[in-house]
């Protein structure tokens, strides 16, 4: 019998570390998932995901970040004041200008799960509108640009001896139609709907 265990990580064992993210030029989905995954700890190999395992997440230049199409004009943020008739909304552009910080919290939240951890995940994130942050102590580094989706392997293109086809090529044979087959062949098609004169 084999007594092999099932790894389990315990909270002691877990080392946090600090990243930098510069969001100048980002498109803010692909930044926020970044972010999400660096806060859950997805990007290491002892992820667990009842545990506390992600990094601390500086963003700089919030106020830089990119979104396509119309979105600063059409995306719509919405709150209540608690009053009665109190919903407020706010447009993505005005949101960059007053609380370019808030943008990103509310699209990192959006992408983690809806629970006490995930509360609780959400005070690793610290978001700045300028390149400045009080975390130098911490980091010990410059911002790091978000790393390129790794481009596709290219499959190698086929040289003109294996892209001409066989010379001698082998064609199956027709099956024989069984009954039900040869009787729907051999019936006249029905006519659309007119009389037989």
């Amino acid at each position: 019998m084999n007594n092999t265990k099932t790894y389990s990580l315990s909270a002691k064992e877990i080392q946090k570390s600090w990243h930098v993210i510069d969001a100048t030029g980002q498109t803010l989905g692909r930044l926020s998932t970044r972010v999400a995954t660096l806060l859950m700890g997805k990007h290491k190999p002892t992820y667990s995901p009842h545990l506390d395992m992600g990094d601390f997440v500086i963003v700089v230049n919030a106020r830089k970040v990119r979104v396509t199409g119309k979105k600063l004009d059409d995306k719509i943020y919405y709150r209540h004041t608690g009053y009665m008739g109190g919903l407020k909304e706010t447009v993505l552009g005005d949101m960059l200008e007053r609380q370019p910080r808030r943008v990103i919290e509310l699209s990192v939240r959006g992408m983690l799960p809806r629970n006490r951890l995930a509360r609780h995940l959400l005070r690793h994130l610290k978001v700045y509108a300028g390149p400045d942050h009080p975390h130098e102590a911490q980091v010990n580094g410059r911002p790091q640009p978000l790393s390129p989706r790794p481009k596709p392997r290219q499959r190698p293109q086929p040289t003109a001896e294996a892209a001409a086809p066989p010379a001698a090529t082998t064609r199956r044979r027709a099956r024989p139609q069984t009954g039900a087959a040869k009787a729907a062949t051999a019936r006249e098609p029905r006519s659309s709907g007119g009389t037989k004169a």
